[in-house]
C-alpha cells in the first residue's frame, strides 16, 4: 500500500489485549496503521505479545492499583513523563489524559451517565466526590485534545452537549473483520452447531452476547421468548441466578441456555437466526456488527451507537419499546425475511471494516502532521 508519508505514532492504551471493546478497537486500528507502513511505539501496562509484532513497546509503570480512577490518573501522568523528551508526529490515546494530539472516546462522558440521576445524586457524584472530581478533571483534559474521535454519533452528541465540542471531532465506528465473520463459515458450521445445542430446524434461535446483563437488557430478551424459540446467552453477567429464575418464572427455562464466556463466538453466530441487543445505553454494540458480517438479521434498541447502521426493516429492526421485541422475533420466523435481511446486513458490514476505520485515523494523523508543519513555518 502506498502512503503519503511514513508517520511516527505513539499509541497510549493501558492494556493492549484482544478482549474488551476499547482494547480490541485499539489493537485493530494500531495493527492496521502499522500495516499501512507507519512506525508505532506502544505505551501500555499490559500487552499480549502475539499482538505486538513490528511494534515497539514501552512499558508504563502500573501504580495506585487500589483505585481505578487513581490508576487512570497515574497512567496519564506516567505516559506524559515518558513522552516528555520524545518526538512523534502524532500521539494517539485511547485513555483519558492530557498529552495527546488525538483522543479516541470509547464511552459516554461521565456527565452523560448522570443524566437520569436525581439532583442529590448528581450533586454528590459530580461535585462532592473526590473520586468523581478527579474523573471529571481527566475527562476535561481529554476533551481538550486537538482532535477527538468518538466511536459513535451517540457518544459525539454527549461530547457536544456537555463540552460544546464540535471542531475537529470525527466519528470512527468500530469495524469488523469480514473474513473472520462471514456467512460462508456460518453456513458450513450451522447444522453441526445447532445439533450440539439441540436446536430444531424449525426453531428460531435467538442470540444475546454481552457481559453486563442488566444494562444490555437481558431481562427484556428472556421475556420476549415464546414457543418455537431458543435463546442462547453468551457472556458472564451480574446476578446470573436472577436471570435463571426469571427464565423459569416466564416458563421458558428449557428454552434458555446460558453459555458463559466462549473462545470463538462464531460458533454461536452459526447457531443463531437473529442477534438481539436491547441495551438501555450502549456506546456502540460490537455483537450487532459481527452478526451482520455473518449475514444475520439483528434487533437493537435505539439507545445503541450501532443502531445508526441499521435500516429498520431492511437489515434489521430498531425499537424504542422493549415490549416490541417478541413481535419482531415472530416476524423473523419467516425464512424469506431472514434471508433478505441477512444479505442486506452482510452488505452493510462490508462497508464498515477495520480497514475503513484505520483509514479515518490515517487521514486525521496526516492532517495533524501537516498542521504542525504549517505552524513551524509561521514566522515568530
Amino acid at each position: 500500500m502506498v502512503i503519503k508519508k511514513r508517520l511516527k505514532i505513539a499509541v497510549l492504551i493501558k492494556r493492549f489485549i484482544a478482549t474488551g471493546g476499547a482494547e480490541r478497537y485499539a489493537v485493530e486500528v494500531t495493527r492496521r496503521l502499522l500495516g499501512r507502513g507507519h512506525r508505532i511505539d506502544l505505551y501500555a501496562r499490559q500487552v499480549e505479545n502475539s499482538l505486538t509484532g513490528g511494534i515497539r513497546v514501552v512499558t508504563v509503570p502500573d501504580r495506585l492499583r487500589f483505585s481505578s480512577v487513581l490508576n487512570s490518573w497515574s497512567f496519564a501522568k506516567e505516559s506524559a513523563r515518558l513522552l516528555l523528551s520524545k518526538k512523534y508526529d502524532v500521539i494517539l490515546s485511547h485513555e483519558r489524559g492530557y498529552c495527546q494530539d488525538l483522543s479516541t472516546i470509547h464511552t459516554f462522558s461521565y456527565q452523560t451517565g448522570m443524566e437520569k440521576c436525581s439532583f442529590f445524586k448528581k450533586l454528590n457524584s459530580i461535585y462532592l466526590s473526590p473520586r468523581s472530581w478527579l474523573h471529571l478533571r481527566l475527562e476535561r483534559q481529554q476533551m481538550q485534545s486537538a482532535w477527538l474521535v468518538p466511536v459513535s454519533n451517540t457518544v459525539k452528541e454527549g461530547i457536544n452537549r456537555y463540552y460544546g465540542r464540535t471542531e475537529n471531532t470525527v466519528i470512527a465506528t468500530p469495524g469488523v473483520d469480514i473474513e473472520w465473520f462471514n456467512p460462508v463459515w456460518v453456513e458450513a458450521h450451522r447444522d453441526k452447531v445447532r445439533s450440539e445445542e439441540r436446536i430444531e430446524p424449525d426453531e428460531l434461535a435467538v442470540l444475546f452476547v454481552g457481559s453486563e446483563f442488566k444494562r444490555k437488557g437481558l431481562d427484556d430478551v428472556i421475556r420476549a421468548i415464546s414457543p418455537g424459540m431458543k435463546l442462547l446467552v453468551v457472556g458472564r453477567g451480574e446476578r446470573s441466578g436472577y436471570y435463571h429464575r426469571l427464565a423459569e418464572k416466564c416458563g421458558v427455562g428449557e428454552q434458555v441456555s446460558f453459555k458463559g464466556l466462549t473462545d470463538d463466538v462464531r460458533h454461536c453466530y452459526a447457531a443463531a437466526d437473529v442477534v438481539v441487543l436491547p441495551s438501555l445505553r450502549e456506546a456502540f454494540g460490537m455483537s450487532i456488527l459481527e452478526a451482520m458480517a455473518c449475514g444475520l438479521p439483528v434487533i437493537s434498541s435505539a439507545a445503541t451507537g450501532v443502531a445508526a447502521l441499521i435500516e429498520n426493516g431492511k437489515n434489521g429492526f430498531i425499537f424504542t419499546n422493549a415490549e416490541k421485541i417478541g413481535e419482531l422475533l415472530n416476524k423473523l420466523k419467516s425464512a424469506d425475511l431472514k434471508l433478505a435481511m441477512g444479505k442486506q446486513a452482510r452488505s452493510t458490514a462490508e462497508n464498515h471494516t477495520w480497514e475503513e476505520t484505520a483509514a479515518i485515523y490515517e487521514k486525521i494523523c496526516l492532517e495533524i502532521t501537516e498542521g504542525k508543519a504549517a505552524n513551524r513555518r509561521q514566522p515568530v
